[in-house]
């Protein structure tokens, strides 16, 4: 219960360190006509596993994403979809989202999901076996049809033989479709 407790915090500070800036110029962009993005997208970039479990085959390691999201009709929920990998093996995390426009082009959310890792026993960016996720990020929309994503996921209990969550940071460029 410790380690979901100081993983809750660790998800909640980084967090807060994305949005506080975004936040700070939302009263800038609530007088421009669009706010928030409706982007449908697929990108790539790196993910980071920051913490460890406490036994083998479970250190903090680094590797790379690819994340996709499917905008819903006009309720602020999307679909979504995360592969995890590292040189050891690959998380595949559908999720689902529900999104908060905060600034011109730039959306918040908080998803939930599952990870299913592919190797169980071998680290990933989100521990090594199969876990519930939850998550928080920022989007944002930076020129035409490119967007940066950032987001943090925690896997509750994502360690084989031990109590621990996982928690994984991850960052990219997206590329909008629709």
């Amino acid at each position: 219960m410790k380690g979901l407790l100081r993983s809750f915090v660790a998800i909640s500070a980084l967090s807060s360190l994305v949005i506080a800036p975004l936040m700070m110029n939302a009263g800038q962009a609530a007088a421009q006509d669009k706010k928030g993005t409706d982007a449908s997208y697929i990108g790539a970039g790196v993910a980071a596993g920051v913490t460890n479990g406490g036994l083998n085959n479970d250190a903090a390691n680094l590797g790379g994403n690819l994340t996709g999201r499917v905008k819903l009709g006009n309720l602020p929920v999307s679909a979504r979809g995360n592969v995890l990998w590292n040189d050891q093996t690959t998380s595949i995390i559908p999720e689902v989202s529900v999104d908060v426009p905060i600034a011109n082009r730039t959306n918040a959310y908080v998803t939930g999901g599952y990870s299913f890792v592919e190797k169980d026993g071998s680290p990933s960016p989100l521990g090594n076996r199969d876990s519930v996720v939850v998550g928080a990020g920022v989007e944002s929309e930076v020129a035409n049809n490119f967007l940066i994503y950032t987001n943090a996921k925690v896997g509750l209990r994502a360690y084989q033989n031990s109590p621990a969550s996982a928690v994984s940071i991850n960052g990219g460029i997206g590329y909008r479709f629709k």
